[in-house]
């Protein structure tokens, strides 16, 4: 019998089919063949928006970080998850925006006992850590684990107390070094850091934040403040142990999240850079420790050391890659946790540290003002990112998640809240947008917050009698001083929907509000 002629149009879809099956497994073939890029993600601590030199700051020198930029893709339009430390690290781990997140606030779960007795968390493990992330979470060390990454967290951690779930070591992460409490952040002298699950014991001696001067020192002398500086800084510490990790692993795809404690107070710097910025800013009054963590001789010069000393060291990191042919084949992200801080003698107003934005006490961090939340994002991929490249698009932690796994080939969660920004990154394909971006933070009276276009809508007072709402245009009122929420009922009525929409019940009572129905 004899079969019916295949149509000419019938072949040429075959014959299409045929060549877009080898066309796509030459593109597969060349994709199997390329090196997945490693990752690392740099998480500064209280660095405001405007404390870069690529981001306006006139005072503060950061020639490495503002290289980096240059090199790549500099964000004007990132939030963070959260104005204070350990909820916008969970949130960027996580994926999901502070209305679905586990971790919402500081937790520094008190019910132990004597929390903040830096004796007695010396002497007892048990009372290092904040509230710990649950077991099984999906986090971005679990996700690129799977991918076939080798995962590093160093620096501070924060999510979870060394003896619980929360340890960074069954988050995701192969190898940790640094701060598991955040509350031992408060000095850069720590007694002691964790490797893993380890204690490493250092060269320092106790001395206590909130300690101040001997009776009777002279304020203007320098040797009055000698017991504020001691062997081991940690910083440096952390940082030799990024060199090696980037070393031991340059045969094999890494993600390294590097989340220096730098620049959050305590005022401590290495004494080079300090010496520095003593010759550039002149003379200046001693802060006396009246606002918290340690005294110093010279505050505006010792804030602006951490700063570049942490530039050095991205510096000095770049460089090794290079070195070691790494360079070409790594996406470097640069971010802060929140903006500023108003204590501890940082002086956020002197630096302009907001850059645009607000940052003194109550619009810095702790607020979910712009300047609380507003932070500088840098992406660098050579060859990939076009350099000195910018945009404006709205992005927050919870999109890192996604464009990270999108990066390393791994699927996310599907209840992730972010939406992956490496169409922005590399130029190409459709961008997705938010609707909407939303917070909520139960601290400093309870507050919420939602980005929707040029509109900000503010909520304040959720844990008092009375809360206050506001609304602010964004496009023509950057710091937030005209409550246009009267002229606007519409939006409010909009705006007001989604933050309900937005909020589910948090698991942990010290995060509740009532004022949302929790």
């Amino acid at each position: 019998m004899l079969m019916p002629r295949p149509s000419r149009r019938a072949f040429l879809h075959g014959a299409t089919l045929t060549a877009l099956a080898a066309l796509a497994g030459r593109a597969h073939a060349r994709t199997a063949a390329a090196p997945r890029p490693n990752i690392i993600f740099i998480l500064a601590d209280d660095l405001g928006y405007g404390e870069l030199g690529c981001f306006g700051q006139p005072k503060i020198e950061t020639p490495n970080i503002d290289r980096l930029c240059r090199s790549g893709m500099r964000f004007t339009s990132h939030y963070s998850g959260a104005p204070v430390c350990a909820p916008s690290r969970c949130v960027l781990l996580t994926g999901k925006h502070s209305g679905h997140a586990y971790i919402r606030g500081n937790d520094e779960w008190s019910s132990r006992g004597k929390v903040w007795d830096f004796q007695a968390m010396f002497d007892n493990p048990a009372l290092e850590g904040q509230r710990p992330m649950p077991a099984g979470t999906q986090t971005l060390g679990t996700l690129l684990q799977t991918a076939g990454y080798r995962t590093a967290a160093v620096g501070k951690w924060g999510l979870g107390a060394p003896h619980t779930e929360g340890n960074p070591n069954l988050q995701g992460f192969d190898f940790f070094f640094g701060y598991n409490c955040q509350r031992q952040a408060h000095t850069y002298y720590p007694q002691h850091l964790y490797r893993n699950r380890e204690r490493v014991l250092l060269s320092n001696a106790l001395v206590t934040p909130g300690t101040k001067l001997a009776a009777g020192a002279d304020p203007r002398d320098p040797a009055s403040y000698a017991r504020f500086k001691q062997s081991d800084y940690a910083p440096d510490l952390m940082f030799n142990e990024i060199r090696a990790f980037v070393s031991e692993n340059r045969q094999r795809p890494f993600f390294l999240y590097w989340a220096t404690p730098i620049p959050h107070a305590a005022l401590q710097a290495p004494q080079r850079w300090v010496d520095h910025y003593v010759r550039k800013f002149g003379d200046e009054p001693p802060y006396l420790g009246d606002a918290g963590y340690f005294p110093h001789r010279y505050p505006h010069a010792c804030y602006a050391a951490m700063i570049s000393h942490l530039d050095e060291q991205v510096g000095q990191l770049v460089a090794q890659l290079k070195d070691l042919g790494l360079y070409e084949n790594t996406l470097i992200l640069f971010t802060s946790d929140n903006g500023p801080t108003f204590n501890g003698g940082t002086d956020s107003p002197w630096f302009d540290s907001g850059g645009p934005f607000k940052s003194e006490s109550g619009w810095g961090k702790c607020s979910v003002h712009e300047g609380g939340l507003r932070v500088p994002l840098i992406a660098s991929w050579p060859g990939h990112i076009p350099p000195g490249s910018q945009t404006d698009h709205l992005s927050a932690f919870w999109d890192v998640l996604p464009t990270l796994c999108e990066v390393a080939g791994a699927p996310p969660p599907a209840d992730s809240d972010g939406l992956s920004f490496l169409p922005t990154l590399l130029g190409q394909g459709s961008q997705k947008q938010h609707d909407y971006l939303y917070w909520e933070y139960p601290e400093a009276g309870g507050q919420q917050a939602l980005r929707m276009g040029q509109w900000k809508l503010i909520r304040t007072g959720l844990k008092k009698e009375t809360t206050k709402t506001a609304l602010y245009d964004l496009a023509s009122d950057l710091r937030e001083e005209h409550d246009v929420a009267a002229q606007h009922p519409e939006i409010m009525a909009k705006m007001e929907s989604i933050l309900r929409a937005a909020h589910t019940p948090p698991a942990l009572d010290a995060f509740k509000m009532k004022a949302l129905g929790d």
